[in-house]
């Protein structure tokens, strides 16, 4: 979901799609869903590239998108570093 947040910022900054709200209907998502997939470029570096390197088990995600949120929400990088060592030790 990160690596996929970053290409469709990167396609909207190239004028290859429109903007978010054509992204959107694009892609079947309402805008506040996909408000929540491009927040996740918010995250601080190292959990993003730690996110990147996460395998998926059996074809499902370790981590969801809604709990990523949650780190998204804690505000500074320190706050999500913080939050994002918190939820690791529950996987």
């Amino acid at each position: 979901m990160v690596a996929l947040a970053h290409h469709l910022e990167a396609a909207i900054n190239r004028g290859k799609l429109r903007n978010a709200a054509t992204v959107a209907l694009q892609l079947g998502l309402t805008r506040a869903r996909l408000t929540y997939l491009l927040d996740l470029r918010l995250l601080a570096p190292d959990i993003q590239e730690e996110l990147l390197f996460l395998e998926a088990v059996d074809g499902d995600e370790p981590v969801g998108e809604r709990v990523l949120r949650t780190v998204v929400r804690a505000g500074t990088w320190a706050a999500q570093r913080q939050r994002w060592c918190e939820l690791k030790a529950s996987f």
